[in-house]
């Protein structure tokens, strides 16, 4: 069994029910199982997240948050200029399951780059998911 580790960015206040459906979508496209997840990252930004929060309490997943230089520091296929003004750094998904997955995982890591998921509460997640370097 492959260990993964997510990343996930979200829109201030995203419900629970928005954020599930965007990491069950990625991990369908990926062909992997929640059970097979050892790590969530975020920003810390995201830290009071109550969606987040919820999602990993229920799983049991740990949660680690990272700041904007840390996921700045790591190179991605998708940055966005968007998400580094409201952020401060150009990815969140994709760096923070990266850093989640160990140091100096590279990008070809990533098994799912950037997945965007708009909810029925009309806020946006986007995950991303990556193999765990051993």
């Amino acid at each position: 069994m492959t260990a993964i580790t997510l990343g996930v960015g979200c829109d201030r206040g995203t419900s629970v029910e928005t954020i599930r459906e965007a990491v069950d979508a990625a991990l369908r496209q990926a062909g992997q199982r929640a059970d097979q997840v050892t790590a969530v990252g975020s920003i810390t930004l995201k830290a009071d997240e109550a969606g987040l929060l919820a999602l990993a309490a229920q799983h049991g997943w740990p949660l680690h948050f990272y700041t904007p230089e840390a996921l700045a520091a790591v190179p991605v296929p998708n940055p966005s200029e968007t998400v580094r003004r409201h952020t401060g750094t150009p990815s969140v998904s994709e760096a923070a399951c990266l850093l989640a997955a160990g140091a100096g995982t590279p990008m070809t890591a990533l098994i799912v780059e950037k997945l965007r998921h708009r909810g029925q509460d009309g806020r946006h997640a986007t995950v991303s998911i990556a193999r765990k370097t051993p």
